[in-house]
C-alpha cells in the first residue's frame, strides 16, 4: 500500500523583517546574535542570515533577521533569506551613511519602516579617494531619512560606546530596544546581553545610555544638522629648542603675521619630511612671492609650496607606515587591550616607476631607458603584496627603506619633483607680476597632484591639462576666475570628464 505524503502547512503571516548594515569592526555580528537571542528568548520563530562586504574597504555587511511569533499550531513559516525592497519593518545602520544606503537599496518605507542610525561618520574609501571634499552631505541622509522611513532615529551613539568602554553594538542595540519597534520590555535586551557573558558590564552601560538618549531623542528630535565646516588649527610659529629650526622660526617671523600659521605649518611639513636645510629651501621659495606684497598670494604659496615639497615617495610612505603614532592609533581604533597584539595587514602594490625612482638619478634613468632590464624587473617587481607592518621582517624592511631620506636630494624621483616644482613657482611668478589673482590660482592648482603611483600619475595629468590652459588664458581680464573654474572641475570627478567639458568651453571663445 501506498504510503500517503503529507504536506506541511504553512504559515502566511507576514513576519518582522529586520536589517543590520555595519561594517568590519563595528560589531554588526554580535547586534544580530543579540537580536536572534532576544527574540527566541521571547518564544519566537526566527532565522538570520548575511551577505558580507568587504568590511572597511569598499562595503558593509548586510545581516537580515525575520522574526514571526509562534501561534502553538504547528505551521512552518516562510521566511526570507534577504531583504525585499519595501518589506522591511527595521533598518539599523552602524554609520549615518549605510542609513542612505540602505535607502537607495528601497529598505526603507515611510508607511513601515524604524530606521535607527548612528550619526558619526565612518568615511569610505570612495569619500577619502576623491580630489577634492568627496564627504557624503549628512544634512541630505537625516533629511532624506525623515522623509522616507516612518521613525527615524539617530544621534551619536559611537562616542556612547567610547564612553562607555564598548562597542557601537551596544549603542544600537539600547537605541532598538527604546524605538519601540519590538514587542518586548528592555529587561528582556539587558537579559540576553547578561546570558551572552562578554564585556557585560560596559555592554550594558553602553546600552543603557543610548536607551536613554533615544527616549529623549524620541520626545523631543534633534534639528537636522547643518554640515560642518572644519576650521583648520594651524600651529604656533615658535622655537623648539632646536638651533636650525629655531633660525627659521625666526627667519619666518619677518613675514606677514597673517601668514604665520600657514608658514608655521608648512615648515614643520617640510623639515619633518627631510631636514632643516629643506626648511631653509622651502621659507626662500614663500619670500619668493612674498615680495609681490599680497597677502593671500603668500598664503596660497606657504600652503602649496610645502604640500608639493613634502610629496609622497617610497621613502616617505615606509617612514609612515612605520611610527609608533600609527601603531599607537591603529591600536586605538580597535580598541585593543594592552596585553593584545595587534598586526596591521596593508595592500601594497609597488612599481618599476617608484622603484627607479627611489635609485640615485643616473641608475634609474639608465633602468628606465633599458627596456629588457626593465621587463625582467617588472617580473619580480610589479605585483600586489600583503605586508604586515608588525613582523619583524617586514618592518625592518621598510625601516631601511625609510632610513633613505638622507640620500634622497640624490634619487631620480626628487631630482624630477624639483625641477617640476620650479617650472610650476616660476610660472606663478610670472603671472604674479601682471595678475596676482591668476598666480594665486596657479599655485592652488597644484591641490590637483598628491599621492603616489597611479594616484599621482593621474593627478599630475590634469595639473599639466591646467598649466597648459594657464598660458593661453594669460592676458584675459577673467583668466583667474576660468582657472578656478577649471581646478574646480578637475576635481569633481576622477575620470575628468568635467575637465573635458570646461576646457572645450574655454577653446570655444579664444
Amino acid at each position: 500500500m501506498d504510503a500517503v505524503l503529507s504536506l506541511p502547512t504553512l504559515d502566511t503571516r507576514r513576519p518582522t523583517a529586520i536589517a543590520v548594515m555595519a561594517m568590519g569592526g563595528q560589531g554588526g555580528g554580535v547586534l544580530v546574535d543579540w537580536i536572534v537571542a532576544l527574540i527566541e528568548g521571547q518564544g519566537w520563530l526566527v532565522q538570520s542570515t548575511s551577505v558580507p562586504g568587504v568590511a572597511q574597504r569598499t562595503g558593509a555587511t548586510i545581516y537580515y533577521v525575520e522574526a514571526i511569533q509562534s501561534d502553538g499550531s504547528g505551521r512552518r513559516p516562510v521566511l526570507s533569506l534577504m531583504p525585499v525592497p519595501g518589506e522591511v519593518d527595521i533598518v539599523i545602520g552602524a554609520e549615518l551613511m549605510e542609513a542612505g544606503r540602505a535607502m537607495q537599496r528601497g529598505l526603507v518605507s515611510p508607511d513601515r519602516t524604524t530606521l535607527i542610525a548612528s550619526s558619526h561618520r565612518a568615511y569610505a574609501v570612495s569619500e577619502k579617494i576623491a580630489s577634492g571634499d568627496g564627504a557624503g552631505d549628512p544634512v541630505k541622509v537625516h533629511e532624506a531619512a525623515r522623509a522616507a522611513s516612518k521613525q527615524f532615529l539617530a544621534f551619536d551613539m559611537a562616542a556612547i560606546a567610547e564612553q562607555s568602554e564598548s562597542v557601537i553594538s551596544a549603542a544600537l542595540f539600547g537605541a532598538l530596544a527604546a524605538s519601540g519597534s519590538l514587542p518586548f520590555p528592555r529587561a528582556a535586551y539587558e537579559a540576553t546581553i547578561r546570558e551572552k557573558g562578554v564585556g557585560v558590564e560596559a555592554s550594558l552601560r553602553a546600552f543603557g545610555r543610548a536607551y536613554d538618549a533615544a527616549v529623549e531623542e524620541l520626545k523631543s528630535p534633534s534639528p537636522t544638522p547643518q554640515r560642518s565646516i572644519t576650521r583648520k588649527e594651524f600651529p604656533e610659529l615658535k622655537p623648539l629648542g632646536d638651533a636650525g629650526f629655531d633660525a627659521l622660526v625666526e627667519r619666518a617671523r619677518k613675514l606677514p603675521e597673517s601668514v604665520h600659521g600657514m608658514v608655521a605649518a608648512g615648515l614643520a611639513r617640510v623639515v619633518d619630511f627631510q631636514d632643516v636645510a629643506y626648511g631653509r629651501e622651502y621659507l626662500d621659495r614663500v619670500d619668493a612671492f612674498a615680495e609681490f606684497g599680497a597677502e593671500a598670494l603668500t598664503s596660497a604659496a606657504a600652503k602649496q609650496i610645502a604640500r608639493a615639497m613634502a610629496y609622497d615617495d617610497v621613502i616617505r610612505v615606509a617612514d609612515l607606515k612605520t611610527r609608533d603614532s600609527r601603531f599607537a592609533r591603529i591600536r586605538a581604533e580597535v580598541a585593543a587591550r594592552p596585553d593584545q597584539i595587534v598586526y596591521a595587514t596593508e595592500f601594497m602594490h609597488p612599481r618599476m616607476e617608484e622603484v627607479c625612482g627611489t635609485l640615485p638619478a643616473g641608475l634609474g634613468l639608465w633602468i628606465e631607458t633599458s627596456p629588457r632590464v626593465l621587463g625582467v624587473l617588472r617580473r619580480f617587481v610589479d605585483h600586489g603584496r600583503r605586508v604586515q607592518t608588525g613582523t619583524i621582517g617586514w618592518f625592518l624592511t621598510l625601516y631601511l627603506l625609510a632610513g633613505l631620506r638622507r640620500f634622497r636630494r640624490g634619487t631620480l624621483r626628487h631630482r624630477r619633483e624639483q625641477a617640476h616644482i620650479e617650472a610650476w613657482l616660476e610660472r606663478a611668478r610670472t603671472a604674479a607680476r601682471r595678475d596676482v589673482a591668476l598666480a594665486v590660482e596657479i599655485l592652488e592648482a597644484r591641490r590637483l597632484v598628491k599621492g603616489y603611483s597611479d594616484t599621482h600619475d593621474a593627478g599630475e595629468a590634469k595639473f599639466s591639462r591646467l598649466m597648459a590652459m594657464a598660458e593661453k588664458l594669460e592676458g584675459r581680464a577673467d583668466a583667474a576666475d576660468w582657472m578656478r573654474r577649471l581646478r574646480q572641475a578637475a576635481l569633481a570627478d576622477a575620470e575628468g570628464r568635467a575637465l573635458g567639458d570646461t576646457i572645450k568651453t574655454i577653446e570655444s571663445f579664444l
